[in-house]
C-alpha cells in the first residue's frame, strides 16, 4: 500500500513540474531589439602591470526597435564598465567600455552583465587575462667572490 502511494505522490509531483514549465514559457516580441557582438570575450592576454586597463566591447542593434541597457554590473569593484546614455536605434552601434585595475599581478577573469530591454534581457560578456610584473632593470651579476 505505501509503494502505490509512493508512486502516486511522485507521478502528481512530476506533472505538476511538467505543467509549470509549460506555463513559464515566453512568446519572443519580433520587433525587440537584439544585441550583436563582435565579440563577447575580450582577451588581455599578457599586461604589465598598472597598464592601461581599457577596453571596448563593441555591438549593433539588429532588432526593430530601440535598445535601451538600464544597467550594468561587474562581478567586483576592480572591473568598472561604463554604458552608453543614449538608446541605440536599429541598425545603429555602440560602445561599452570596461575599465580593468590593472594593479594587481596574476590572471583575471570577470563576467560584465548587462540589463536591458532586448529579446535577451539579461546578456553577460567576460574580460580575462594576466597580469604581469614588469622585468627588473637590475641586472644579476656574477659573483666576484670564488669558491675554491
Amino acid at each position: 500500500m505505501k509503494k502505490i502511494i509512493t508512486i502516486l505522490f511522485i507521478g502528481l509531483l512530476t506533472i505538476s513540474m511538467s505543467a509549470q514549465e509549460k506555463q513559464t514559457e515566453k512568446t519572443q516580441d519580433p520587433n525587440a531589439p537584439m544585441f550583436e557582438f563582435e565579440t563577447e570575450v575580450i582577451d588581455y592576454g599578457k599586461i604589465e602591470l598598472n597598464a592601461d586597463g581599457v577596453r571596448v566591447f563593441k555591438f549593433k542593434n539588429i532588432g526593430k526597435s530601440p535598445l535601451v541597457i538600464t544597467k550594468i554590473d561587474s562581478s567586483c569593484g576592480c572591473t568598472v564598465p561604463k554604458k552608453p546614455t543614449d538608446p541605440i536605434m536599429p541598425g545603429e552601434t555602440g560602445e561599452i567600455e570596461v575599465k580593468y585595475a590593472t594593479n594587481r599581478p596574476g590572471g583575471f577573469s570577470k563576467m560584465i552583465t548587462l540589463h536591458s530591454n532586448a529579446s535577451e534581457p539579461v546578456k553577460r560578456l567576460r574580460i580575462k587575462g594576466i597580469v604581469i610584473k614588469p622585468e627588473s632593470s637590475m641586472v644579476k651579476q656574477k659573483s666576484t667572490v670564488s669558491s675554491k
